[in-house]
């Protein structure tokens, strides 16, 4: 039975999110799936707006639901969550949050704990070649699915 971490912010849920949720969804199968969502305290070290905790939770709750699965969501306060404490196999992340990834590891290799298999989701390329992140839909440069938006 396959145990899966992933974790962020969610918000606003985009291509790039769906694409790392999918890739846990299909690893836990059969198994547990965990998502760690960042608090609203941690969400206001962001450079840009973000919903409060209950609305992003819903978001993510509704959208895997939709995958055939209910996964265990828990709220984070730090960039760890129970990674770095309970048995997982699997840390899904993104490019951006790889370095956290690691991290992970190395604080459990210091409490004698076994390693995660770190699996890498590349980012979703918008229409004009560079990565969807929250921060461009925020801004306006582009939607959820990478459509460049005429400003």
């Amino acid at each position: 039975m396959p145990r899966v971490a992933v974790g962020g912010t969610f918000n606003p849920l985009h291509d790039g999110h769906i694409a790392l949720l999918k890739k846990a969804v299909e690893l836990s199968r059969g198994g547990e799936l965990l998502i760690g969502l960042t608090s609203d305290e941690m969400t206001r070290k962001k450079d840009h707006e973000v919903d409060e905790y209950q609305m992003r939770y819903e978001d993510v709750m509704n959208y895997i639901k939709t995958l055939g699965i209910i996964p265990t969501i828990v709220k984070l306060d730090d960039p760890y969550g129970p990674t770095i404490r309970e048995d997982f196999d699997y840390i899904v992340v993104s490019p951006e949050t790889h370095p956290i990834g690691l991290k992970i590891n190395m604080i459990r290799k210091e409490k004698g704990l076994s390693q995660l298999k770190i699996v890498l989701v590349e980012y979703i390329l918008a229409d004009d070649g560079l990565p969807i992140s929250s921060t461009r839909i925020w801004n306006g440069e582009i939607d959820e699915h990478g459509k460049v938006l005429n400003l």
